[in-house]
């Protein structure tokens, strides 16, 4: 396969959406070989076609990016939101909403997971509380939305006691996210690196973007983290995957420190 042709396709990935394969070429011939020979194209017939046909713009992303994940990751996170910056909201009502962004949420199980915490907290009012969840992989999201997973997926390997037969319903081989999780939940079909993207989130009090910012260099980091702060509400906070930061591209976020995890406090714009 042609490096100049999977060089003018990494190019065009990197400028779409951020992820930057230009130093790890193989790994991308490795995940569209089997599409090429599916089309009967070659590299430089797919590259001229996959930037006229948004179809396939949507079937590269999936080939692309990495879906990993499951219910209740993180417990740390999770322990910190829970007894620290969730009651730090409590009095928000229906006429001032607490809104949480999922970016790059894959099939839905971090917001669903943030929806059964909120419940569990028992501190919101209903039609209190709005989870965006956002991700540029169309078919994930479709899975997302419908709430239904395998009873034999991954998905449920770190599921708290108890849980699964409080906010779910089993139907035959499959375990479906009931209404009253689901409904906290709004999925989103957006690219992080949208012109318009504060305009499609809107402003949040709280953001979540874990093990996404590895695969952007500095330049997309740093894009992203301006966004993020733009977004974010005045008292927000941004919780990043373990082996991410912003430190380096901070555009004025206060890192906080606990014995078990760090995130970001949204602070004075630099």
């Amino acid at each position: 396969m042609s490096i100049m042709a999977l060089e003018q396709l990494a190019s065009y990935i990197y400028e779409f959406c951020g992820i930057d394969y230009s130093k790890n070429l193989p790994s991308l011939e490795s995940k569209i070989t089997y599409r090429i020979k599916e089309l009967g194209l070659n590299i430089w017939e797919y590259c001229g076609y996959v930037k006229i046909e948004e179809k396939e713009r949507d079937t590269l992303i999936e080939l692309i990016t990495v879906n990993e994940t499951y219910f209740f990751r993180e417990e740390n996170l999770l322990r910190e939101l829970q007894t620290n910056i969730l009651p730090k909201f409590e009095d928000y009502s229906k006429e001032k909403t607490f809104r949480i962004w999922c970016a790059a949420c894959s099939s839905g199980e971090e917001p669903y997971t943030l929806a059964m915490l909120i419940k569990e907290t028992m501190l919101f009012q209903n039609g209190s509380v709005e989870i965006i969840a956002s991700d540029i992989n169309k078919k994930v999201l479709d899975k997302a939305e419908n709430g239904v997973y395998s009873s034999k997926s991954l998905s449920f390997r770190k599921m708290p006691y108890g849980m699964l037969d409080k906010y779910f319903d089993k139907i035959e081989d499959d375990y479906k996210v009931k209404d009253e999780i689901r409904k906290l939940v709004k999925f989103k079909n957006l690219n992080m690196f949208d012109k318009n993207i504060e305009q499609e989130v809107g402003r949040v009090d709280i953001i979540l973007c874990r093990n996404v910012l590895i695969y952007f260099d500095t330049e997309f980091t740093k894009k992203a983290a301006l966004s993020f702060y733009n977004i974010l509400n005045e008292t927000g906070y941004l919780f990043l995957g373990h082996a991410e930061t912003v430190t380096n591209v901070n555009p004025g976020f206060d890192t906080v420190y606990t014995p078990s995890i760090f995130y970001y406090k949204k602070g004075e714009k630099a």
